[in-house]
C-alpha cells in the first residue's frame, strides 16, 4: 500500500529531483563491440491499407503488426551509436531515490488513468515537431520520405496498445538519458538550445516539458517497450521497463521484421484491469477528446465494412415452381445484401481548430456548427466572441453565450460545469477549470481557451494560480460581458428577454459576489416597474425617465408584482409619477443593495423610515407635528415594545397608515425570506431585525377623527377611539404579517 502525498509534495520532490538526479544511469554490464544491423535495404517506407484493390472476391487479410513497418517517435536524437549484435541485453539501475518517485508518479501524480494517451499521444506530436523543425537546416533527416503521423493500433484480445509515430527517434545514449532518468525532458532541453540559438523567434509547438509524461504509461501497463530509430543512427534500439521494476533493459533490435525506417514505436502491455483500454473505439474516442486538434494526422486501426450482392442457394421445392413459371418469365438469380468487414486505418483528428483560423474568415454557420459538436448541443448560441490576446499573456478562445440554461438546478453554485474547455498547444488538457477561469455566476459561458503558456501542475490536471491566470480571467470575463451587451443592442428584442429569463439571476448572483465589475452588470439587469408591468426595464430607461429634481433610484421589494403594486408605499410616489421598480425575485433586493448606486444615483427602498422625495417643507411639517404629536403618544402608548416609534408619514394619500422599517437591518420583505429558510428556532435572525416605524396619514380622516384635539369635548369620544383604535390595530397585524 502507498502512503497518500499530496500534489504539492509531489511536484516538489520533481523538482528537486529533477535538479539531483540528472546524471545517466550506470549500466551495470557493458559492450564496446558494436557494428551495423543488416538487411536495411528491405525496409519498406510506406503504409498501405489492408483492404486489397481488385475485384470484390479478393481475400482480405488480418493486419500483422509484425509484418508492416510502424514507425513512431518519442525524443531528439544528437550522435550515432554503435551496438554489437547477438550480445545479451544490457541492464540498467534506476537510482534509488528516481525508483521512490517513478512509484509516486504511478499511482499519486495523475488521478485519471486515460490521460495516459495523452501524455504519449503528445511526446509523439513533439518528435515529430522536432523533426520537422531541424529538417529546415538537416534535409537528410528526411531522406527514408516516409510521411510525418502517429498511429495507433490495439489488440483487444492480448491487451496491448501500439502508439507509434515518424519522428525523430532516439539514440542508444538519449535512451539511457531520457528513459532512464525521470524528470529529464529532452523537450525542455530541445526548447532551451531553441532559444539560445539565432532562430530563438521560430514558432515551435512543443508540449511536453516536464519529463514525466511518459512513464503515465504505467498507470496502464504492466510492461512498456520502447523501439526507437533515430535518422542519425544506422541502428534501431528497443528499452524494456515494467511498472513494479527498478530497472530497465536497452538492447539492438536485431530482427527484420521488426525494423522501422525512423521514429519510435510503444508497445504497452496493459494490466488485467486496464486491458478495455484496448478497445479500438474506446481509443478513437479518447484521442477525439483530448487529441483531436494535435497538429499531425492520427490514424487508429479501426474495423470497417462495406456492403456487397451475394447469391443464395434457392430451396428444391421453390427452384421447381420456378421452373413451371420459366416459361411465362425468366427466372432470375436470387440475391442478398451482407457486410463485408476489413481493418483499416482511419484519419481520427479530421476536425480543425476553428480558435486558430482568422475570425474574418469564419461563418457564423461554422461557428454554430463548431458549438454544438463540441458541446453536445441542439441549438443555436445567442451569441459568440472569437478573439486572440496578446501582450503579458498569450492566447486564444472561442465564446459562446447559450440559448438556454442547464437543466441542473445546482448549477448557479456549481463553478464546474465544464463548460470551459482547455487546451495548451492543441491538446485538451480538461473542463474542470471553470472556477479558476471564470467566476461561478458566469458559469453558463461556453467555449473552448488555448494558451501556450499556462501554468499547468506536473500532471497537467491543475491550473495553478498565478498572476497569468488572474490577468486571463479579468480579459476572458470581459470578453464575456461585451457579448452579454451584444445581446442587448440586438434589433430582435426577444434574444435578451429569452437570455434574461434564463441568466438573469446569474447576474444578479454576480452583484454579490463580483464588486469590480458592478459597472458592467448593473446595465444588463431587468426589472418590472410601477409603469412597466409588463415588460421589464433597464436601470438606463429608468433614468431616462427619472424627473428633473429626483435625485434617487426608488424600489420595493415584494413576493410579486401584484403585491408590489398593492402596496401603500407607492401611493404618494404613483401621484407624483415617479417610477418604482418591483424586486420580485428573493435575491433581487441583495442584488440592488451591493450595487448601492447607478450613475451618481442611490438605490432607495421606499418601505424604509424617513423617505425622502424632495418635496419637504420644514414649516408645514413642523406644524403637522404640533397638531398630531398628541395622537402620535397616545398610540406608541397603546403599541408598546411592538414598534420603535410612531411618525408623520410623507408616503400616503389614501391609507391611513402603514408599519415602515427602520433605515438599518432587513426590510420586512427580507425577513420574511430569511424566516423560510430557517428551520426550527428563529432567535438567530434577531440581530437583523430591523426596528418597527408606525406612519400615520394626517390627511386621512380616521387619523383626523382620531386626533386628541378634534375630539375633545366630544359626546362620542370613547366609541370613536374604540372603533377607530381597533380598525388600526387589525390594519397594523395584517402589515406586521406581511
Amino acid at each position: 500500500m502507498h502512503r497518500v502525498v499530496s500534489r504539492r509534495a509531489v511536484s516538489a520532490i520533481l523538482r528537486n529531483g529533477g535538479v539531483r538526479h540528472r546524471n545517466s544511469a550506470v549500466p551495470l554490464s557493458s559492450s564496446n563491440t558494436f557494428h551495423q544491423s543488416a538487411d536495411e535495404g528491405n525496409k519498406e517506407k510506406k503504409w498501405y491499407s489492408v483492404l486489397a484493390a481488385g475485384s470484390s472476391n479478393a481475400t482480405i487479410k488480418p493486419f500483422n503488426v509484425r509484418n508492416v513497418p510502424i514507425v513512431g517517435s518519442r525524443l531528439e536524437s544528437t550522435s550515432a551509436a554503435h551496438d554489437a549484435p547477438g550480445l545479451p541485453a544490457e541492464k540498467y539501475q534506476y537510482q534509488a531515490e528516481v525508483s521512490r518517485l517513478m512509484d509516486l508518479i504511478v499511482n499519486s501524480l495523475y488521478s485519471n488513468k486515460e490521460v495516459f494517451l495523452r501524455e504519449l499521444v503528445s511526446n509523439a506530436s513533439d518528435a515529430l515537431d522536432k523533426l520537422r523543425f531541424l529538417s529546415v537546416t538537416e534535409p537528410d533527416l528526411l531522406k527514408d520520405a516516409v510521411d510525418l503521423d502517429i498511429r495507433i493500433q490495439t489488440d483487444k484480445d492480448n491487451g496491448i496498445i501500439t502508439i507509434t509515430d515518424t519522428g525523430i527517434g532516439m539514440t542508444r545514449q538519449e535512451l539511457v538519458d531520457c528513459l532512464g532518468t525521470i524528470a529529464q525532458s529532452g523537450t525542455a532541453k530541445f526548447l532551451k538550445a531553441l532559444k539560445e540559438s539565432k532562430d530563438a523567434g521560430a514558432d515551435s509547438n512543443l508540449i511536453g516539458q516536464f519529463g514525466v509524461g511518459f512513464y503515465s504509461a504505467f498507470l496502464v501497463s504492466e510492461r512498456v517497450e520502447v523501439s526507437t530509430k533515430s535518422p542519425k543512427s544506422d541502428k534501431q534500439y528497443v528499452w524494456e521497463g515494467e511498472a513494479n521494476s527498478s530497472s530497465y533493459t536497452i538492447r539492438e533490435e536485431t530482427d527484420p521484421s521488426k525494423h522501422i525506417p525512423r521514429g519510435t514505436r510503444l508497445t504497452l502491455y496493459l494490466k488485467r484491469d486496464d486491458k478495455g483500454f484496448a478497445h479500438p473505439e474506446r481509443i478513437q474516442r479518447l484521442v477525439q477528446n483530448y487529441s483531436q486538434f494535435v497538429s499531425f494526422p492520427i490514424y487508429t486501426w479501426q474495423e470497417k465494412g462495406y456492403t456487397k450482392e451475394v447469391e443464395v442457394d434457392e430451396d428444391p421445392a421453390e427452384a421447381k415452381k420456378d421452373d413451371q413459371d420459366e416459361k411465362t418469365e425468366p427466372k432470375k438469380k436470387k440475391t442478398k445484401t451482407v457486410v463485408e468487414k476489413y481493418w483499416d486505418w482511419e484519419l481520427t483528428n479530421e476536425t480543425q481548430p476553428l480558435w486558430l483560423r482568422n475570425p474574418k474568415e469564419v461563418t457564423t454557420e461554422e461557428y454554430n456548427e463548431f458549438h454544438k459538436k463540441t458541446f453536445n448541443e441542439y441549438l443555436e448560441p445567442l451569441a459568440s466572441s472569437h478573439f486572440t490576446t496578446e501582450g503579458e499573456v498569450e492566447f486564444r478562445s472561442v465564446l459562446y453565450v447559450p440559448s438556454i440554461a442547464p437543466t441542473a438546478k445546482d448549477d448557479i453554485v456549481n463553478p464546474k460545469t465544464k463548460n470551459i474547455r482547455l487546451y495548451v498547444k492543441r491538446v485538451f488538457i480538461s473542463d474542470d477549470f471553470d472556477g479558476e477561469l471564470f467566476p461561478r455566476y458566469l458559469s453558463f459561458i461556453k467555449g473552448v481557451v488555448d494558451s501556450n503558456d499556462l501554468p499547468l501542475n506536473v500532471s497537467r490536471e491543475i491550473l495553478q494560480e498565478s498572476r497569468i491566470v488572474r490577468i486571463m480571467r479579468k480579459r476572458l470575463v470581459r470578453k464575456a460581458f461585451d457579448m452579454i451587451l451584444g445581446i442587448t443592442m440586438s434589433e430582435n428584442r426577444d434574444d435578451y428577454a429569452r437570455f434574461w429569463e434564463n441568466f438573469g439571476k446569474h447576474l444578479k448572483l454576480g452583484c454579490i459576489e463580483d464588486r469590480e465589475n458592478h459597472k458592467r452588470i448593473a446595465p444588463l439587469l431587468r426589472f418590472f416597474s410601477s409603469q412597466s408591468e409588463e415588460d421589464m426595464i433597464s436601470f438606463d430607461e429608468y433614468v431616462e425617465n427619472m424627473k428633473p429634481d429626483q435625485k434617487d433610484i426608488y424600489y420595493i421589494a415584494a413576493d410579486s408584482v401584484t403585491s408590489a403594486k398593492n402596496a401603500p408605499f407607492l401611493e404618494k410616489l404613483v401621484e407624483k409619477d415617479i417610477e418604482v421598480l418591483f424586486l420580485v425575485d428573493p435575491i433581487d433586493e441583495v442584488a440592488i443593495q451591493n450595487l448601492k448606486s447607478y450613475k451618481e444615483k442611490n438605490f432607495v427602498d421606499i418601505s424604509k423610515e424617513d423617505l425622502d422625495l424632495g418635496d419637504k417643507n420644514e414649516e408645514k411639517e413642523k406644524e403637522i407635528k404640533q397638531e398630531f404629536g398628541q395622537t402620535c403618544e397616545w398610540i406608541k402608548k397603546r403599541l408598546g415594545d411592538k414598534v420603535a416609534s410612531v411618525q408623520i408619514s410623507s408616503r400616503l394619500s389614501t391609507s391611513p397608515c402603514v408599519l415602515a422599517s427602520g433605515k438599518f437591518g432587513w426590510s420586512a420583505n427580507m425577513e420574511r425570506l430569511m424566516k423560510a429558510q430557517t428551520v426550527g428556532d428563529t432567535s438567530s435572525l434577531e440581530f437583523m431585525r430591523s426596528r418597527r416605524v408606525f406612519e400615520i396619514n394626517p390627511d386621512h380622516p380616521i387619523i383626523q377623527t382620531l386626533n386628541v384635539r378634534s375630539l375633545k369635548n366630544s359626546f362620542n369620544t370613547l366609541y370613536i377611539i374604540f372603533f377607530l383604535t381597533n380598525f388600526l390595530f387589525m390594519y397594523l397585524a395584517g402589515c406586521m404579517q406581511e
